[in-house]
């Protein structure tokens, strides 16, 4: 989910998928939002392959291609665990090409406890063949203005999407972002948005991830959706776990799955 009231209640939603959204959540950036993104707009097929959709209603991404790296909001600890299905290679969830794959184990960020530290990996009974996606290692990318996309609520209170949503935000300084949430932990956290709102990740996008292009031009993911005062609100940017803080600790534990 994402935290919308209480450490603001996490944007999962047991049904839910990414929002995008723009009607009600965040931002506290700079300027406006380019016009039309309310609800964000459509990916194409084959956009963003690495994107993934959990069944107790989170996103994802295929770090790599049998474990998918999602926000520990998202699990209930660590262990065997083969009640998540995940879905993917596929905009519609309800194509009939979707590649559905269970979960066997999972492992919730260690010291995990409701604040920071929101990841988790989810390994899967098999691979999927699809192309997967880097996390960033350093802050280099933490910077500019990033991607976002899910199949979560496109506004405050609505429904999952069936079809996966993208959208942009910018970065919004941790010193700005402290003047909407005391409670950030700016070591651990990253958060982006417009100062007007309307742009947003929203219930059932949590986990899901926050990218951009590298110095290569490749996709780098630099954030998992956690966190914010509803969605898309004025002067509420969402708030990202902060890949690169916990990329070596992420790989580590993936190689023990």
């Amino acid at each position: 989910m994402k935290k919308t009231l209480v450490r603001a209640l996490k944007r999962f939603v047991a049904a839910g998928a990414v929002v995008l959204a723009a009607v009600s959540l965040q931002p506290t950036s700079a300027s406006a939002a380019p016009a039309p993104v309310v609800g964000g707009t459509r990916a194409a097929q084959g956009e963003f392959p690495w994107m993934v959709r959990l069944s107790m209603g989170c996103g994802g991404s295929l770090l790599t291609q049998q474990i998918v790296l999602t926000a520990a909001h998202c699990v209930n600890g660590s262990g065997n665990n083969t009640s998540i299905t995940a879905t993917a290679g596929v905009v519609d969830l309800q194509s009939s090409s979707a590649i559905k794959v269970r979960s066997t184990k999972v492992l919730q960020a260690p010291g995990y406890n409701g604040t920071g530290k929101d990841w988790a990996l989810i390994k899967l009974a098999q691979p999927i063949n699809l192309p997967t996606l880097d996390i960033a290692t350093t802050t280099a990318y933490n910077s500019g203005t990033f991607t976002i996309a899910g199949w979560g609520a496109n506004r405050e209170g609505g429904s999952q999407q069936r079809y996966l949503l993208k959208a942009q935000v910018p970065f919004v300084s941790d010193a700005t972002c402290r003047q909407a949430y005391s409670e950030l932990v700016p070591a651990e956290e990253l958060c982006a948005g417009y100062t007007s709102g309307g742009t947003d990740t929203c219930q059932g996008d949590s986990g899901g991830p926050m990218f951009r292009r590298d110095a290569n031009g490749a996709w780098i993911q630099v954030g998992i959706v956690s966190w914010g005062y509803g969605c898309a609100r004025p002067n509420y940017p969402g708030v990202y776990t902060e890949v690169s803080t916990f990329a070596s600790a992420i790989k580590s534990a993936a190689a023990t799955l």
